[in-house]
C-alpha cells in the first residue's frame, strides 16, 4: 500500500561534493508513486554522527513528490544513508504529519513503514503515559519511539538490538527501515507480511518494498522473508532472524525492464491486482475484531442506540460498487433484519427519495470522490438522515462529509476495471452488515464472532479461485468468437451475474447482460436460441434447486451453458457444458469467491482479443462529474 526505500553508500562525490543518496531517493520514489501519492518523505543522516538527521515531508496528493523535491534543495550536501517513503494513507489523514519518516522524541532517529500495527492503540497510550510525545495520527510512529525505549534503557544493545527489542512488542504486518544519527552508516530493516528486497553493490546496500524503486542499482535481489531482520551497511548485507541467528536470505535475478517491473513481473496491472485480492481481502478484515467479540469500524460516529433506531437502510453506489451494495443486501437484511433498499447514485436525488435521522444511508465509491455518490452523501445530510461511507481513500471528500467511515484497504489500483477494490468493498460490506446486527442485538457478540471467523478464511478460497486461471483461460478461449452472452444468478448470484456482465462489457467490448434467472419467462429468455452462451452462477445457496431449473429452461433452447459450480459438485457440473470450479462457503460470503472466475473470464477473452485491459475505451478510474 506504501513505497518504501532506502539506501546507505560510500560518499561518492559527483563533482559538486555532494553525495547521490539523495538523488536516488527521489528517483525510487517517483518510481514507486502508484503505491501510494498521499504524501512523500525522506530522511537523510551524515557521515559523522554529529551531522545529525534531516528530515522532509510533503503532502500535497500526486505533487508531494514534486513538493519534496523543492524541499530537498535544502538537504546537507552529504549524506550516507538514507530512506524515503510514498504513502497510501490508512491510520490518520494525509497530511504532513502524518506522513513518513516519523521520527522519536529526540528526532535523532527515523523510521518508514508499511504494513498496520495492530495494538498501535494501547502501545501509544503506554507510550504517552511515559512522557513521549506523539505528533502523528499513525500506527507507525509508535515503532519510533519503542525503539527509542529500547536504545534508552538497554543503550549496549545498539539500534539493531533496539529494533528486535520494539518488535517483541507490535502486533500486526509490517515492512520498515530504520536509520539513527549515532549509527550513521546502518539500515536496520524487517519484514512480516509486507514484502521487502535488498541489493548489495561494491560500495552500497539498498532495500525497497518493490523492484522498481532499485532496479536501476542492481538487477540481483535478495528477499527479505517473514519475521526477519536485516542489517544494510555500504557494501554489505547480514540477515538474521528474531531471535538473532544468521540466516542466508534467498537471492533471486531479475531481468524485467523498468516498466515490467512496476507491474511485479505480470503482463498488465489488473493481472497482478487480480492476484492482490488474497490480500485486500485480508487487509480489510486485519484489527476489526476486539478481545471482547466486538467489531470495530475505522471511525464510527453513530452511537449504537441510534443505529438501534433506524429503520431502514438505503446503499447508494455506481459501477462496480453498485454490485457490492447488490451483494450487501442480503446480509444486511438477514443479520440486522432491516430492511434495505439499493440505488444507483446517478438516480438516487432525482427520485425524491424519503429520509429522516432514522435513515441510515451508506455510499460505496473506490476513490470517495465519484462526484453521484457524493452528491447522494449530501443530499441525505440535508435531510438529516445518518451517513456511512465505504471507501479505498483516507480523508477522501466523502470519507469527510460522513457520519462514518469504513476504509477498504485495497491499495492503489492502477486498472480502470475495478478487482480487488471490488472484492475489498464487498468484504467490508459484509463486515458492515455483523457490525450493524450486532448493535441492533440481533446477533450476540459469540454469533457475530463465529461468522466473523468463518470470513478469516475467505483469503485462501480466493487465492485457490485464481489459482484456476489457466482452466478459466481455456473456456473463455472455447467461446472466443460468441458475440455476445448472457449472466443469469439467484438471490447473492445475481449481484456476481451482474459484475460479470459488467467486466466483460468494460474489458471486451461485447455484448453481455445480467439477468435475475427468474426472470427468464418474462422476457430475457427470447434472446436464447442455439448457441448462445449463458453463463450462470450455480453454487451451492439455499435455492440452488431454483436456478438449476432455470439453466435446464436455457438448455432446452439450445443455449451453451457455462456453470460457476462449487468444488467437486458434480450434479451441477452434468447439466454445464464448462465449469469454473469454485471453491465452497458460507453462501452471504459467495460472491467474495464467485466473482473471481468471472474477473478472469472477462481478462482472458479480452486479452484474446488483443484489447488493452488495464485501460479500457472510454472509461476513466475515477468519476468526478456528475
Amino acid at each position: 500500500m506504501c513505497g518504501i526505500i532506502g539506501i546507505t553508500r560510500a560518499p561518492v562525490g559527483d563533482g559538486s561534493g555532494r553525495s547521490d543518496v539523495l538523488e536516488v531517493l527521489l528517483e525510487g520514489l517517483g518510481r514507486l508513486e502508484y503505491r501510494g501519492y498521499d504524501s512523500a518523505g525522506i530522511a537523510l543522516v551524515g557521515p559523522d554522527a554529529s551531522d545529525g538527521l534531516w528530515r522532509a515531508r510533503a503532502a500535497n496528493g500526486t505533487r508531494s513528490l514534486k513538493d519534496l523535491t523543492k524541499r530537498a534543495e535544502d538537504a546537507p550536501e552529504l549524506s550516507s544513508a538514507g530512506i524515503g517513503h510514498t504513502r497510501w494513507a490508512t491510520h490518520g489523514g494525509p497530511t504532513e504529519e502524518n506522513a513518513h519518516p516519523h521520527v522519536d522524541c529526540s528526532a535523532g532517529l527515523a523510521l518508514v513503514h508499511n504494513g498496520i500495527i495492530e495494538n498501535h492503540v494501547e502501545l501509544a497510550d503506554e507510550l504517552v503515559a511515559a512522557g513521549h510525545r506523539l505528533r502523528s495520527e499513525t500506527d507507525t510512529e509508535v515503532l519510533a519511539h519503542l525503539i527509542e525505549v529500547a536504545v534508552s534503557d538497554h543503550p549496549e544493545i545498539g539500534l539493531v538490538g533496539a529494533v528486535r527489542a520494539a518488535l517483541g512488542r507490535v502486533r500486526g504486518a509490517f515492512s520498515l527501515a530504520v536509520v539513527c544519527s549515532d549509527e550513521p552508516d546502518l539500515i536496520v530493516a524487517a519484514r512480516r507480511v509486507s514484502p521487502l528486497l535488498m541489493g548489495v553493490t561494491g560500495d552500497s546496500a539498498f532495500l525497497a518494498s518493490d523492484i522498481p524503486a532499485i532496479l536501476g542499482l542492481t538487477r540481483d535481489f535478495f528477499v527479505l522473508e517473514d519475521d526477519q531482520m536485516a542489517e544494510l551497511r555500504p557494501g554489505s548485507l547480514r540477515v538474521t532472524n528474531f531471535e538473532g541467528e544468521e540466516i542466508d536470505p534467498q537471492r533471486i535475478t531479475v531481468d524485467w525492464d523498468l516498466e515490467a517491473a512496476r507491474k511485479d513481473g505480470y503482463d498488465d496491472f489488473m493481472s497482478k491486482e487480480m492476484h492482490e485480492q488474497p490480500k485486500a481481502v485480508a487487509d480489510t478484515l486485519l484489527d476489526r475484531l476486539l478481545p471482547d467479540g466486538t467489531l470495530s469500524l475505522d471511525e464510527m460516529h453513530i452511537t449504537n442506540a441510534e443505529l438501534r433506531a433506524v429503520n431502514k437502510v438505503f446503499i447508494v453506489a455506481c459501477g462496480s460498487s453498485y454490485h457490492a451494495g447488490l451483494m450487501a443486501k442480503y446480509s444486511i437484511e438477514h443479520w440486522a433484519r432491516i430492511p434495505v433498499e439499493i440505488d444507483i447514485a446517478s438516480e438516487f436525488i432525482y427520485r425524491d427519495p424519503v429520509l429522516d435521522p432514522t435513515t441510515l444511508v451508506i455510499g460505496v465509491s473506490q476513490s470517495g470522490e465519484t462526484a453521484d455518490t457524493r452528491i447522494a452523501m449530501e443530499e441525505a445530510r440535508r435531510q438529516g438522515a445518518k451517513v456511512l461511507v465505504i471507501t479505498n481513500v483516507v480523508d477522501s471528500s466523502m470519507a469527510r462529509g460522513s457520519d462514518a467511515v469504513l476504509y477498504t484497504r485495497a491499495g492503489p489500483e492502477i486498472g480502470v476495471a475495478a478487482t480487488k477494490t471490488h472484492l475489498a468493498q464487498i468484504t467490508a460490506l459484509e463486515i458492515l452488515a455483523l457490525y450493524l446486527a450486532q448493535a441492533r442485538q440481533a446477533l450476540s457478540p459469540h454469533d457475530a464472532r463465529v461468522l466473523f471467523e468463518q470470513m478469516g478464511v475467505l483469503p485462501d478460497k480466493v487465492a485457490l479461485a485464481l489459482e484456476r486461471s489457466a482452466d478459466v483461460e481455456a473456456v473463455a478461449a472455447t467461446y472466443r468468437d460468441s458475440p455476445s452472452f448472457m449472466f443469469l444468478g439467484r438471490q447473492v448470484g445475481y449481484p456476481v451475474a451482474l459484475e460479470g456482465a459488467l467486466k466483460l462489457k468494460e474489458l471486451s467490448y461485447l455484448r453481455a447482460e445480467g439477468f435475475p434467472a427468474g426472470e427468464l419467462k418474462h422476457g430475457p429468455i427470447a434472446l436464447v436460441e442455439p448457441g448462445t452462451v449463458v453463463i450462470g452462477v450455480a453454487t451451492r445457496t439455499p435455492i440452488w434447486e431454483k436456478m438449476m431449473s432455470n439453466i435446464t429452461e436455457v438448455k432446452s433452447r439450445g443455449a451453451t451453458v457455462v456453470l460457476v459450480a462449487n468444488d467437486g459438485d458434480e450434479e451441477t457440473a452434468r447439466q454445464a457444458d464448462a465449469v469454473l470450479w469454485v471453491p465452497e462457503t458460507e453462501y452471504l460470503f459467495a460472491p467474495i469467491i464467485d466473482v473471481v472466475p468471472m474477473q478472469l473470464f472477462a481478462y482472458h477473452l479480452a486479452r484474446l482479443h488483443g484489447l488493452d485491459v488495464d485501460r479500457p475505451r472510454n472509461l476513466a478510474k475515477v468519476v468526478t462529474v456528475e
